[in-house]
């Protein structure tokens, strides 16, 4: 009977701990620079519940789900949050003017290089400013990020980013036609998707696609397999006015086709996703509902609807927000290839 495989020493041992702690030192750097400049920009740092009676509404975010049992014996479901963002709505809705917070978040079946199943989001809003500020506070932030780290360049598996260069720019459609050869545009008559239009021009591109695929699996596909390598290469890219099929918490832009949504990627890895926030609460309850009902179609399973959120939501000023992974940033700056080098008590069985 052949021997069992020898396991890899755990992330506690000193000689495993002495390779890390050049990296999780940098971390450290990092988070203090990072707080120091959002104090300086007088951002009021938040700390909101992890546990949530809704973990939030996306399509292919999992929850980790527990159970509130109260004095009385009662019994009442809840969620670890997948992001502060409902949280930090609420005090939006309070008054707040500008919050940031370093928040633990939580999601299920993520586990990888660039995923963890407990991370850490930078989250951080502004009222009554356009959510192209949000670019520029990204710019800056990864400068600050390279100066704490020691760095002039980022990297990740063979692709460099300069982190104090000027931000590529590239709208969603360019990024398709550039990469894919695809008018997506043109698969949004009217703003609503058409599915077989896109299926045809992915196909006619060399993608592979399911007879069960809809408009944004295919979509996803596209941004997948062409587009997300070639971003952030050399400098970090802007990708913005995601379809407003795909942006469910963001309000629209202009031409009603695409919102007012952003991505930042840095050597083709996604590390921020920001809005210009929707402020309409019957809208905001009719997609929360269609992303439910896409994940009970895809996965049997959907979250609740958190009413006191919706409730916020219609009081909430205009504002703009955004999540950047912290995790992903400290990768970046030290050049380290799996998220797991960069947490202090990474989870065990990666």
């Amino acid at each position: 009977m052949p021997d069992n495989p020898p396991r890899s020493s755990p992330f506690w041992a000193p000689h495993v701990h002495a390779d890390r702690r050049p990296a999780l030192l940098a971390r450290g750097r990092i988070v203090a620079a990072l707080r120091a400049w959002f104090a300086a920009q007088g951002f009021i740092e938040v700390e909101t519940g992890a546990l949530q009676v809704s973990p939030g509404n996306e399509t292919h975010l999992h929850a980790f789900a527990t159970t509130l049992a109260a004095p009385d014996g009662t019994r009442s479901p809840l969620y670890l949050r997948t992001s502060p963002e409902f949280a930090c709505k609420k005090l939006l809705a309070a008054g707040e003017q500008r919050i940031v917070e370093f928040a633990k978040v939580f999601r299920n079946r993520e586990r990888g290089a660039l995923h963890a199943p407990e991370f850490t989001l930078v989250e951080w809003y502004r009222t009554g400013e356009s959510y192209r500020m949000l670019m520029d506070d990204c710019s800056a932030l990864l400068a600050l990020a390279a100066e704490a780290a020691g760095t002039r360049e980022f990297s990740f598996r063979g692709r460099t980013a300069d982190p104090f260069g000027a931000a590529e720019r590239l709208t969603v459609a360019e990024a398709f036609a550039k990469f894919a050869g695809i008018d997506l545009l043109a698969t949004l008559p009217g703003g609503e998707p058409d599915r077989e239009r896109l299926a045809n021009a992915a196909q006619a591109a060399g993608i592979r696609i399911a007879a069960d695929d809809r408009w944004s699996d295919i979509f996803s596909r596209i941004l997948v397999e062409r587009v997300e390598s070639e971003l952030g290469i050399g400098r970090a890219t802007m990708l913005d006015e995601y379809p407003s099929v795909q942006a469910a918490l963001a309000r629209p832009a202009r031409d009603p086709r695409v919102a007012e949504r952003f991505e930042l990627y840095v050597c083709g890895v996604e590390l921020a996703n920001g809005f210009g926030e929707l402020t309409d609460a019957t809208e905001q309850r009719r997609r929360l509902e269609a992303e439910m009902a896409e994940k009970q179609r895809i996965y049997c399973e959907r979250y609740p609807i958190d009413e006191d959120f919706l409730a916020a939501v219609a009081a909430m000023p205009q504002a703009c927000g955004i999540a950047l992974g912290l995790d992903r940033l400290v990768m970046l700056a030290t050049g380290a290839s799996r998220i797991d080098q960069v947490l202090w008590n990474p989870m065990a069985g990666g």
